[in-house]
């Protein structure tokens, strides 16, 4: 999905978020229970700006009916480098329904749930103020 990779990529999540379906369902690379709602979706966004170093795509892959896409990337998380992939399902509308990551190594995975982990209490904040 090109307008929401340009939007995470020039930091614009005002953008990014405008192309999440109120019902979207985003799943933590970290965390069991996936996350509801497009006020935290965009709160988790907000929480990853603050805690990804470096951060780029680099590849993108769409299936032929377009509505499936995986947005391979790269960043830093403190010393660990960590690779990633974002993978969008778009409903009917063209918003983001579907919002998984996963990451690797596992090294990496753990720096980052550690560092959401600090983030969390200000994301369910904003989350919160999103969603009045």
């Amino acid at each position: 999905m090109r307008a929401f990779r340009e939007a995470i990529e020039k930091w614009d999540l005002d953008a990014a978020e405008a192309l999440l379906a109120e019902d979207v369902v985003f799943t933590s690379p970290a965390v069991f229970k996936p996350y509801p709602g497009k006020a935290m979706t965009a709160a988790i966004l907000h929480g990853v700006a603050r805690v990804f170093e470096d951060f780029r795509y680099v590849r993108e892959i769409n299936d032929v009916g377009g509505r499936d896409h995986a947005l391979v990337f790269k960043a830093r998380v403190g010393d660990r480098e960590i690779q990633g992939c974002d993978f969008l399902h778009v409903n009917d509308d063209g918003l983001i329904d579907e919002f998984t990551v996963m990451v690797r190594p596992l090294s990496a995975a753990q720096a980052l749930a550690a560092a959401m982990g600090e983030q969390f209490d200000r994301i369910a904040e904003e989350a919160q103020k999103r969603s009045v």
